[in-house]
């Protein structure tokens, strides 16, 4: 064979690799159709971290890359044809966003305060892969849902709330034949509705009070029954009261999110690797003498967790020593050292084991906030890793206010059933969060740490608070358990509302002949 055969023969076997679109593009069209990355990698036979690279600007090469362009283009063709379908027939065709200008004055009907942009070029929506000109907590977005080819109407919550199976997958085909048009509520997406068309709540009705009402009745009367009732039942309300409370919200979540194995049970019995900081901590030495102590309880600590910054979507990857105050999730961090367990618990929790270790959102921000100029107590932690998405601390805030609002009237009223009931709907929200059985509406293991390190977090601050005006803090236990000396009138409200604390138990400690003991266990 001549050269000139050679580089022909050449030429003829080199085939021209499969195109494949932007990277936003390809995890707009995946998450349009409702699918995990963990779907699309079981379907592609690679892990769920390769399809995150992909979707980053990684690019796959050989076999592999032929299957990917072939779902992408499987993906576009699937959504093309749902979009004609849903468009009504004498409707003009749109002009893509990326050749129009923003309208006049369309900032200011956006709130400085919901993480909402303005991109210079526009980019793929997150819902329907067509060139979006805002993005909302760092998720390109229509932010009129009559430009958006996802835009469904809404529906209103009742009890009980509707199911939301979570889809399944082994082939390419499979993948794209599951990708069907879920409810409003189910959508594994973020989604906004613009300021102006939010649906006014001040109507709604009292969904909690009509449950207590059909359960006295259904029961003639008898408040045991009625209120063992309404536990048995408190997570499907629970799930139906926050559908009825997102309603009109800004932001729609992902309910069954992809999740790093950190975010997974190492064993069957086992934890995963995330540490909570919780509490259990005592004053190692107390003053020589005898001391009347107050063990303060806490009211309802899960409830006023409820407000805390959470991740919308699914959690991204990221390295490096910095923090996104507009993002949320977990971190692996190097802890720094706490030189003030004399008199303080340690933000972190009881923690033996040296070296790094996963925190939630809350830890964290606790943890830079004390290293900070306003208190100094230690030096900022070092940040190794993280997995995020953008954030709100909103997100839950209509649901924790209906539920508080229930509670105030039912401590107001002497309601014994409606209080039971309230506290197992928020207390079973949050423990039913992960891996449950009896809770798949909602399956959030980060939500679940990041709510409970929060409630840890808000006691460590009481412990300061009291620190800071003069009681002695004898200890610090869970979520809701703080122990002083001194007059903690002059620094707590008493009462049985959430910002309120109440009298658990009281005792003494110390020897009239002035020898410090130990608080009692």
């Amino acid at each position: 064979m001549t050269d000139f055969g050679a580089i022909d023969a050449l030429l003829a076997g080199v085939k021209k690799e499969a195109p494949l679109p932007p990277a936003e593009e390809r995890r707009a069209l995946r998450e349009e159709l409702n699918l995990s990355r963990a779907q699309l990698a079981q379907a592609l036979g690679v892990s769920p971290s390769t399809v995150g690279g992909w979707e980053s600007g990684r690019d796959p090469s050989g076999e592999v890359r032929e299957k990917y362009a072939y779902f992408l283009e499987g993906a576009r063709t699937k959504l093309a044809a749902e979009a004609a379908e849903d468009a009504p027939a004498d409707e003009p065709e749109e002009v893509a966003l990326a050749d129009t200008e923003v309208p006049e004055g369309a900032e200011q009907n956006i709130e400085s305060d919901d993480d909402v942009d303005v991109l210079i070029t526009a980019r793929p929506c997150v819902l329907c892969g067509q060139p979006a000109r805002h993005q909302v907590a760092g998720f390109p977005q229509h932010l009129d849902p009559a430009e958006c080819g996802t835009a469904e109407p809404v529906v209103t919550a009742e009890l009980p709330q509707p199911q939301r199976p979570a889809p399944d997958t082994e082939t390419v085909q499979t993948a794209l034949a599951v990708g069907q048009r879920q409810p409003a509520h189910g959508k594994r997406g973020v989604k906004v509705v613009p300021v102006g068309r939010r649906m006014q709540t001040t109507d709604s009705p009292d969904l909690i009070s009509s449950a207590v009402s059909a359960a006295l009745a259904d029961h003639s009367g008898d408040v045991e029954a009625a209120t063992q009732a309404l536990v048995k039942r408190a997570i499907p309300d629970a799930m139906a009261l926050l559908d009825h409370s997102r309603k009109g919200g800004r932001y729609d979540v992902i309910a069954h999110p992809w999740l790093p194995d950190i975010l997974r049970k190492q064993t069957a019995r086992g934890a995963d690797q995330v540490w909570e900081a919780r509490p259990k901590w005592a004053r190692p030495e107390l003053p020589v003498g005898e001391h009347e102590v107050t063990a303060l309880d806490v009211n309802g600590a899960y409830l006023s967790a409820l407000k805390t910054h959470l991740p919308l979507g699914q959690l991204e990857h990221s390295t490096g020593n910095h923090h996104d105050r507009r993002r949320a999730g977990i971190h692996l961090i190097t802890p720094p050292a706490w030189d003030h367990d004399a008199y303080l618990p340690n933000p972190i929790g009881n923690r033996d084991e040296p070296g790094p270790l996963w925190v939630t959102e809350p830890t964290l921000r606790l943890l830079l906030r004390v290293s900070g100029p306003t208190y100094g107590l230690c030096e900022p932690p070092e940040i190794h890793e993280s997995w995020t998405s953008g954030a709100t601390e909103g997100l839950l805030e209509k649901f924790r206010v209906a539920l508080k609002d229930a509670r105030d009237r039912a401590i107001a009223a002497d309601d014994e059933v409606t209080l039971e009931y309230v506290k197992a709907m928020y207390s079973k929200f949050v423990s039913t969060l992960g891996e449950s059985n009896y809770n798949r509406e909602l399956y959030r293991t980060d939500w679940m740490h990041l709510i409970r390190s929060q409630a840890f977090a808000n006691l460590w601050w009481k412990a300061h608070r009291a620190y800071d005006e003069g009681l002695l803090v004898v200890r610090a236990m869970g979520t809701d358990e703080l122990h002083v000396i001194g007059d903690w009138h002059a620094v707590f409200a008493e009462g049985r509302g959430v910002t309120e604390v109440k009298i658990k138990d009281t005792y003494s400690v110390g020897a009239a002949h002035n020898e410090a003991t130990q608080p009692p266990e």
